[in-house]
């Protein structure tokens, strides 16, 4: 009679996933405690101070008093809520230039690039990308600079080109600052789009292309009633991602220092000069507080929108 198999005790297995859970949580303290110090104690920190008067030189520098709803108040003070200068005015001039710049400029530049670089050869291709991939991995120091040599009123490149040919120079960052730092955005930040795109174009399956070109499809009926449907998540997700970049771009900065006559005073611009030169730091702060409310909003519905693409 042969003895029954026993089944080995599960102590071990047991002992073992205590000591693997004992490992992760030594592995990741260090990053838990990177996170805490650099991003949830600042956050706590900021909606802390946006609840104060604390600047940075005066009485009110050592020893901040608490004001409240004080600073949003005189955010939101309808007063004065549209005119220059003002958190409003640079609120909706960033709607504006989201508008603009992310969602038409980025997103339907970067979806022609990607469409076009289908059906070119591949020579072409990779050159367009090289091109076009350059202007996003630049610094952008680098391109602020380089930019602003190219429009400048006197000795710029672009000014040089119009003389060539005739036609009058003029101060673009002047006469028209919004579109120049629109028009800049959108060239700097087509590439990520372009990339986006092309990898999911290139997802598709040739066969679905080639009963199109049987059937006699033109390059507009292939785009819009195969390419687009196959790609209406891609194409989502870009929307909500340069969205919250563009949003919180600081790069344009370096072209107009948020002049002329706060013109192109974009919300983040506004903060900074609230925070770091009007040196209100419990009014930065409020600003500070509202746009990452804003970019939890963001945030939420890219979250929402990926939960329904996986169900």
């Amino acid at each position: 009679m042969t003895a029954e198999p026993t089944t080995p005790p599960a102590k071990p297995a047991r002992r073992f996933a205590l000591l693997s859970n004992r490992a992760g949580a030594v592995f990741l303290t260090p990053a838990g405690l990177l996170v805490a110090l650099f991003v949830i104690i600042p956050f706590f920190w900021v909606i802390f101070v946006s609840f104060t008067n604390r600047t940075l030189l005066g009485r009110t520098a050592l020893n901040p008093e608490f004001v409240g709803l004080a600073n949003y108040f005189a955010l939101f003070d309808p007063a004065n809520f549209f005119q220059r200068g003002q958190f409003g005015f640079s609120l909706i001039l960033t709607t504006q230039f989201v508008l603009a710049s992310a969602l038409i400029g980025q997103a339907l530049l970067g979806l022609l690039l990607a469409w076009l670089i289908q059906t070119v050869p591949p020579w072409i291709k990779r050159l367009t990308e090289t091109f076009v991939i350059a202007a996003w991995i630049l610094p952008e120091v680098v391109i602020g600079f380089a930019w602003f040599a190219f429009l400048d009123r006197d000795q710029g490149t672009l000014n040089a080109i119009l003389g060539s040919v005739g036609l009058p120079k003029g101060d673009f960052l002047l006469q028209q600052p919004f579109w120049v730092i629109v028009v800049f955005n959108t060239w700097r930040g087509a590439a990520f789009s372009m990339m986006l795109f092309n990898s999911a174009f290139s997802s598709i399956p040739p066969s679905y292309f080639q009963a199109a070109d049987v059937a006699g499809a033109s390059s507009w009926q292939k785009f819009k009633d195969i390419a687009l449907p196959l790609i209406r998540g891609h194409v989502v997700t870009d929307l909500i991602l340069i969205t919250m970049w563009t949003f919180n771009t600081f790069t344009p900065f370096l072209l107009t220092n948020g002049g002329p006559s706060y013109r192109t005073e974009l919300l983040s611009i506004y903060n900074y000069r609230v925070a770091f030169r009007d040196f209100e730091f419990g009014k930065g702060a409020a600003v500070g507080v509202i746009i990452m409310l804003i970019n939890l909003a963001f945030a939420l519905i890219y979250l929402t929108i990926g939960r329904k693409k996986k169900a």
